[in-house]
């Protein structure tokens, strides 16, 4: 499978979990955790539905356009997705504190993501 119906493949299905996820938290998580934690989950949810676009975007330019850095930045904007929500996910779930620890991890993988995405508009 090429790269572009990849990462439009992984942007539906991190659509599809941000919305659902988003939903889980409204109604399920409401009166379960505390409102600090319900926060920490929107942002988890936002954060995973941002990049399901930002990944859908790089999925239709790569079937355009042939610019290589558009396939770090698809790659780089999973796995930062996967670490950054996913972790602020469990913390909000769990409670656990470290769980926090790994989110920056994934923030860096954005940025990444997002710097690999400009230097290959600007290459291109």
């Amino acid at each position: 499978m090429a790269s572009d119906r990849i990462f439009l493949t992984i942007a539906g299905v991190f659509g599809l979990l941000a919305v659902a996820g988003g939903a889980f938290g409204a109604h399920a998580l409401r009166e379960r955790i505390t409102p600090e934690s319900l926060a920490v989950f929107e942002t988890g949810a936002r954060y995973h539905m941002y990049h399901a676009l930002a990944l859908a975007i790089v999925g239709l330019l790569l079937g355009r356009l042939s610019i290589p850095q558009l396939v770090w930045s698809g790659w780089l904007f999973v796995i930062g997705t996967t670490i950054f929500s996913g972790s602020l996910y469990l913390l909000a779930v769990t409670g656990t504190r470290w769980w926090g620890a790994i989110t920056p991890l994934g923030g860096v993988a954005l940025l990444a993501g997002w710097g690999s995405f400009v230097w290959g508009v600007l290459r291109s």
